[in-house]
């Protein structure tokens, strides 16, 4: 990511301190359990979504293959901040270094981007499939698919890439505590010395765009669709397309939400623990949410898992 010993002299050499949700609550222990819980139920969940996609060969479609990427991104980045975050609960110990603090701001700020263009894919996905289903198996081919994958992942490390350098190369003189639960950008920010006018204005301008494109992309997709569904003569045609669509729009209105109001809402308007709460919600919470409402109540893979379920315990 950037020379490690430079980076660590730049920034004063000392680590950084995690407040975390910990110190806010009256029962930090009952947290740190339910918090594991919930890590725990990301994990596994997004995991067997994940197996059953790539194990049944009927849900070898574009709609899925971009699930499982949606899934993938989920379990990473939840692995990115959770665990240091229960560890040092554990121990005691609330320091992370510098370069662990750059790695985790570049993996996390990488990992959001791309989901914000995933979500845009998933949605031009749905657009082919119900506004042109005759020619969707040639719009939307593995080629294709695998092409928007790689871009949604690009355009998020651009992200990463940009933001992570410039708020880790800042003099640090203030205060090293984070009132955070992991690396954040706007949360290290505040700790510095330096006029950070200019980033902030860079960090808003690049949100402005990650989420703009793809607002307007989930915007057109979903104008055409309603307007083909509002055609259909087919009642349970319409019930399958607004079923898909109503899916794949709640986990855009959770997940774009609480980004706008953490890149884009001024710095007045926050507090620590605001912002803490809602980072908890679309880092912590999201991932679990997704299998549930994208993925798991869907009756192909349902059932596909009871199938399977059935098979093991017969043998």
């Amino acid at each position: 990511l950037m020379d490690i010993t430079w980076l660590t002299n730049h920034t004063g050499g000392s680590d950084f301190i995690l407040l975390g949700l910990f110190s806010q609550s009256k029962h930090p222990t009952l947290l740190c359990v339910v918090i594991f819980v919930i890590f725990l139920t990301a994990l596994i969940g997004n995991a067997i979504l994940i197996l059953l996609i790539h194990s049944n060969a009927h849900l070898h479609t574009p709609m899925y293959f971009f699930i499982s990427q949606l899934s993938v991104m989920d379990v990473t980045y939840i692995s990115a901040t959770v665990p240091k975050m229960l560890m040092d609960q554990v121990t005691g110990v609330k320091k992370i270094s510098v370069p662990e603090c750059g790695i985790q701001m570049f993996l996390y700020s990488t990992l959001v981007g791309s989901e914000f263009f995933l979500l845009a894919a998933m949605a031009c996905d749905r657009y082919m499939a119900i506004c042109h289903p005759l020619r969707y198996p040639v719009l939307m081919n593995y080629r294709i698919c695998l092409f928007l994958a790689t871009g949604c992942w690009f355009l998020g490390s651009v992200d990463g890439f940009i933001l992570t350098p410039i708020t880790m190369t800042f003099l640090f003189c203030r205060s090293r505590e984070i009132h955070h639960f992991f690396c954040e950008v706007p949360a290290v920010m505040k700790l510095s010395c330096s006029d950070t006018s200019l980033i902030e204005t860079l960090m808003y301008l690049c949100c402005v765009l990650m989420l703009l494109i793809p607002v307007i992309v989930i915007s057109s997709s979903y104008t055409f669709i309603l307007l083909t569904i509002h055609r259909m003569n087919s009642a349970e045609g319409r019930k399958k397309a607004f079923t898909t669509c109503s899916s794949h729009m709640t986990v855009v209105i959770l997940f774009y939400g609480a980004a706008i109001y953490t890149y884009m809402i001024p710095s007045s308007y926050h507090t620590p623990e605001k912002d803490m709460v809602v980072s908890f919600f679309y880092t912590i919470l999201t991932p679990v949410l997704n299998p549930l409402i994208y993925s798991l109540r869907n009756k192909d893979k349902v059932g596909f898992l009871k199938k399977k379920l059935k098979v093991k315990w017969t043998l």
